[in-house]
């Protein structure tokens, strides 16, 4: 499966199949939020946070992938993430795109006659 962030796969005409989306609501556990917590107060990276975010985009982007392939889909063209703050340390992560397939070339054929 293509994923890409522009509208058009170079090279290809393409049929659309339709908006997909793939969405969790992810958290870390209360230990890992009490000691980030902690952990605001001298700065840095977040560790757990940042890797619970990329655990997260990757399941969303999954079933985004998922429900394109139920569409027969060969690609995903203008794909996005979103994300927002349910709660103290729980995040929504939305990734969607449009479903496409590539568009075979009609081959002429050529008659014995020509």
């Amino acid at each position: 499966m293509i994923l890409a962030t522009i509208d058009a796969i170079p090279g290809k005409t393409l049929e659309v199949l339709g908006l997909v989306q793939g969405t969790i609501v992810q958290s870390k556990d209360y230990f890992h939020d009490w000691f980030s917590g902690l952990k605001t107060l001298v700065g840095g990276e977040l560790d757990s946070y940042t890797d619970m975010i990329e655990e997260a985009r990757s399941i969303a982007t999954k079933r985004m992938v998922d429900e394109a392939e139920e569409l027969g889909a060969d690609a995903i063209v203008g794909v996005r993430y979103g994300s927002s703050s349910v709660m103290d340390g729980a995040a929504e992560i939305i990734a969607y795109g449009t479903a496409v397939k590539f568009k075979r070339r009609q081959t002429k054929s050529v008659s014995a006659d020509e």
